[in-house]
């Protein structure tokens, strides 16, 4: 087999033409879980770029919360497109080889977007404290410009530290196999065909992991338990309920989210108790529902963007009937 080598520290780094991804090849009713993969991915498409069209052309939505459930929508788009339609294509055309440098792109998109996708969960947390802690001065702390830096420190960072962490992997020579055995150029899998040490990317993807699931995820934690200290201070019933009512769905989504995966990393990855082929199922199937479930749970359960939704569907209908 052909390789392309580069020179590195005096040392050769042989980079092969590309991998071959075989994470679904012994799973009985493949063909099930791909079209329902298929599904998934098209209520992915749909539902968050209604979200999206809904809250750009209404101007009253142009606030802090709905520029995070906004950023969410779009990372929600990007992330089931990094995998889904590449896990579909393999399935169908029966290729599953993919080359070298389009294996670190996949790689790149698919961290970065999952970084943001943890992150702005956190966002949408940090909305609700100041919305319920800090009433009188949430318009006042909590600003479209204030949450625009946010987002835009959050892509910043979630961007330049999946940028290192796939750039290191040009550090690494294979020379052995590179069949991956998962559903897409996963970190993990790919960094443990290599030749040479490649202790420096196990500790990248150990440090990222705890930084960008258990971070967002903790701060999460400490944002509801500063939100129930001060519902339970409030003198009125039904004060307590209207709050606790407004962070429903986003605890939803929260579990959702965290829960499948932070097991999956610690049962799987470090504790290596997970079979192979269930890991690799259970992963594609956390990566994969929260995008789809997001605009399901969250967005569309907003009741300004539920309101304007369905006033979309009406005019369009009224349209079609004239």
């Amino acid at each position: 087999m052909s390789s392309l080598r580069t020179v590195l520290n005096d040392s050769l780094i042989i980079h092969p033409p590309g991998f071959y991804i075989i994470g679904f090849q012994t799973f009985p009713f493949i063909g099930v879980y791909f079209i329902f993969l298929s599904f998934v991915y098209v209520v992915t498409v749909l539902f968050n770029s209604l979200v999206i069209y809904v809250i750009s052309f209404n101007h009253c939505l142009h606030t802090p919360k709905f520029l995070a459930v906004t950023n969410l929508a779009v990372i929600d788009i990007v992330l089931n497109t990094c995998n889904i339609p590449g896990m579909i294509k393999i399935f169908l055309v029966k290729d599953n080889f993919i080359p070298f440098n389009l294996c670190l792109v996949q790689m790149f998109v698919y961290y970065a977007f999952g970084s943001l996708e943890s992150i702005a969960l956190a966002i949408l947390a940090y909305d609700r404290l100041i919305a319920i802690c800090f009433p009188l001065r949430h318009n006042s702390v909590n600003t479209l410009r204030s949450m625009s830096c946010i987002i835009g420190l959050t892509w910043s960072f979630a961007l330049g530290v999946s940028a290192f962490s796939t750039g290191i992997m040009t550090r690494l020579s294979f020379c052995n196999s590179v069949r991956v055995f998962s559903y897409f150029c996963d970190y993990a899998p790919v960094f443990r065909l290599a030749c040479n040490d490649y202790t420096m990317q196990w500790s990248a993807a150990s440090f990222l992991t705890i930084m960008i699931l258990v971070g967002p995820f903790t701060f999460i934690i400490l944002s509801y338990l500063a939100i129930l200290v001060t519902v339970f201070r409030m003198k009125s019933l039904d004060s307590r309920v209207k709050a606790l009512a407004t962070c429903v769905e986003h605890v939803i989504l929260v579990a959702v989210f965290y829960i499948p995966l932070i097991t999956i990393f610690t049962i799987g990855f470090y504790l290596r108790l997970i079979d192979p082929d269930q890991r690799v199922l259970s992963l594609s199937l956390a990566s994969c529902i929260p995008p789809c479930v997001n605009p399901i749970v969250y967005s569309l359960k907003t009741k300004e963007i539920k309101i304007r939704a369905l006033a979309l569907v009406r005019k369009n209908k009224i349209g079609e009937d004239n």
